[in-house]
């Protein structure tokens, strides 16, 4: 009855938003997606979500500079930078890569790196979180991920990446929306929304159960929360937060 429900109800959704799909059919959707509605969204979102998450943000990424290497250098990779949001979270004098499969946010990460001189950027490379050969392994003491896992190809994938990339003893920080809880209404709600909603936002999969893909990962240590963030008309309101050890 369920699955039922589900499929019925994720026609309607379908038809409502059938003017997309049509782009999408014409190969129009998914380069104005990549170019210009998903960065304009993304920025929003982004303004929004880090409000929301400021304090937890500010506990995650307090201990980074633990994982300074002996002469004292911090370097940090980041998977899908995006906007730049958490570049106010990062200690002075660090250095950073920054990685994004799409190219197209210069204007919001420019005035995000314009506000954060404290940090230093060494190069932004255009890379997907399952190959980033153009770095090179054990060679970056923190990896930083946030809000990107629901929307790459493969996580595990990604996941090994960054252990490749990740000297020993370095570490891997994590803020994602995940799947509600399977017996809520919430996780019935996000099954409907599941398809659409990764066809308009570039790839995002409301039902991914990430934490399992971290726990059964080659990590020596993992610490991870769930925690809630409310957003408004949005079915993304369960996140996991943490960091993991090589």
């Amino acid at each position: 009855m369920a699955e039922a429900s589900v499929l019925l109800l994720r026609a309607f959704v379908v038809l409502l938003a059938m003017p997309i799909y049509l782009l999408s059919f014409l190969g129009i959707w998914e380069p104005f997606c990549k170019k210009i509605f998903f960065p304009f969204f993304l920025d929003k979102l982004s303004a929004i979500h880090g409000r929301k998450t400021k304090k937890q943000k500010q506990e995650l990424f307090r201990n980074l500079p633990d994982f300074k290497r002996p002469s004292g250098e911090l370097k940090l990779l980041e998977i899908g930078t995006g906007c730049g949001t958490n570049f106010q979270f990062y200690p002075p004098g660090c250095k950073v890569t920054c990685t994004d499969i799409n190219p197209n946010f210069q204007q919001s990460l420019s005035k995000s790196m314009n506000e954060n001189q404290h940090i230093h950027y060494e190069r932004f490379l255009v890379a997907a979180g399952e190959d980033l050969h153009q770095v090179p392994s054990g060679s970056v003491d923190a990896v930083i991920c946030t809000l990107v896992l629901c929307s790459v190809h493969d996580v595990n994938g990604t996941i090994k990446e960054v252990l490749r990339v990740l000297r020993p003893g370095g570490a891997f920080y994590f803020l994602e929306h995940v799947a509600a809880d399977r017996s809520s209404w919430k996780y019935f709600w996000q099954q409907v929304y599941y398809p659409t909603w990764k066809l308009v936002f570039a790839g995002c999969c409301l039902t991914r159960e990430i934490w399992k893909d971290l726990e059964r990962a080659n990590f020596s240590e993992v610490k991870l929360k769930h925690i809630s963030v409310t957003l408004p008309c949005m079915p993304i309101e369960d996140h996991i937060i943490g960091y993991a050890v090589k």
